[in-house]
């Protein structure tokens, strides 16, 4: 009887082990969904294209780091977004895209205040040469990818590019780059309401208390 008894406790002990491991399993599911999900609407809002078009192309087998570089190639060498999908899926570097469409490095340099460590600083070692050099840069598809991203998310978010790169030198997909700083705007938002709703309320205090004093002081009279 102690045999069944003891049984039927670790049975349900590895049960109980075994639902929490699968709530936790499914909760991170749906956390990196809802991520991903955040990710894609910026892309979608900042390149002004459907959210729809977004999740096609990376259906395509285009991964989320790379989905703006494709819009941003779009965009400059004015064409469909699937004819630069057509053209990576083919095997070519995002640097043969681009000189393909005369798209030269000026357009990917974002200016800093700050001298750039990895994974920039390879790009912002070529743009170290004078202008009149630029021609000679040739970038690797890391370096692009993070250029885009660098001013996708600066422009998209309103931080400057000094911020992205910090948040990027410790976080490995932008994906999740892109999750710390939307979420640092939304909080120094809420922030900042906070403060103006603070102000206006003891602006309200103050000119109600002024108010019924100059009001007793008449009655006085």
């Amino acid at each position: 009887m102690r045999t069944r008894v003891r049984a039927s406790v670790t049975a349900s002990l590895l049960l109980g082990t075994a639902l929490v491991a699968t709530s936790a399993s499914a909760q991170t599911a749906v956390d990196v969904g809802v991520q991903i999900g955040d990710f894609r609407v910026a892309v979608s809002n900042y390149y002004r294209v459907p959210e729809r078009e977004v999740v096609v192309i990376h259906e395509r087998r285009i991964p989320d780091d790379d989905l703006p570089v494709v819009f941003f190639l779009a965009q400059h060498a004015h064409v469909a977004p699937a004819v630069i999908v057509d053209l990576r899926l083919r095997g070519m570097s995002w640097w043969s895209i681009s000189t393909r469409y005369h798209i030269g490095p000026e357009v990917y340099y974002v200016p800093v205040a700050v001298t750039p460590g990895p994974p920039y600083g390879h790009a912002y070692g070529h743009y170290k040469k004078t202008r009149s050099q630029w021609n000679t840069i040739v970038l690797n598809d890391d370096d692009i990818v993070n250029m885009v991203h660098l001013r996708f998310l600066s422009e998209y978010y309103r931080v400057t590019p000094e911020r992205v790169i910090e948040v990027r030198a410790r976080t490995a997909s932008f994906v999740g780059v892109q999750q710390e700083i939307s979420h640092g705007k939304l909080k120094k938002g809420n922030a900042e309401d906070e403060d103006k709703r603070n102000s206006n309320s003891q602006g309200s205090n103050s000119q109600g208390s002024n108010g019924r004093g100059r009001g007793k002081g008449r009655g006085d009279q």
